[in-house]
């Protein structure tokens, strides 16, 4: 076997090997990739109970009930279905109603999802990509809300945000 030869199947071997290293990675990460599930894709892939996952959508308006010790129950929606999440805990201060979310936990087996995190839209123009394209999805999408993002049309920003005097 020349020089050439074995540099070759060096080189050959090498990128088999990466190959299989990258697929069996991808293999134990595929159900992590997916950043949050919608109430639509809850009931269209039947998750098991007690599976962990991230459940994103709009807060449902009226749903959100206060109970004793930081216990809080209300309801995930995405415009064509609906969610009922349980929380014990204190909720993020932008958290409202009518307001975009996203809550970490698992199902139980009557449906309810009991969420140990829940995090809010960081200000009043925030939604998450995959919340924006379901709402669009199910047309409950409003076009301010793209306005919002970039300001009021005819305004000019200051340039000055976050500075103190």
């Amino acid at each position: 076997m020349t020089r050439k030869q074995r540099r070759l199947t060096m080189i050959g071997g090498a990128l088999v090997v990466l190959g299989i290293a990258a697929a069996l990675v991808l293999n134990a990460l595929r159900d992590s990739i997916v950043f949050f599930s919608t109430p639509v894709m809850v009931a269209e892939h039947h998750i098991k109970p007690g599976q962990r996952f991230r459940l994103g959508g709009l807060v449902e308006t009226g749903s959100l009930v206060r109970g004793d010790n930081l216990a809080v129950t209300f309801k995930v929606s995405d415009g064509s279905a609906t969610l009922p999440v349980a929380y014990k805990g204190i909720l993020p201060d932008l958290f409202r109603e009518g307001q975009g979310v996203v809550a970490e936990g698992a199902l139980d087996g009557s449906g309810v999802f009991h969420a140990d995190t829940v995090l809010a839209k960081h200000d009043e123009t925030y939604m998450p990509k995959e919340v924006a394209d379901a709402l669009k999805k199910q047309g409950h999408w409003k076009d301010d809300y793209g306005e919002q993002a970039s300001g009021k049309p005819g305004e000019q920003a200051s340039g000055k945000q976050g500075v103190s005097q």
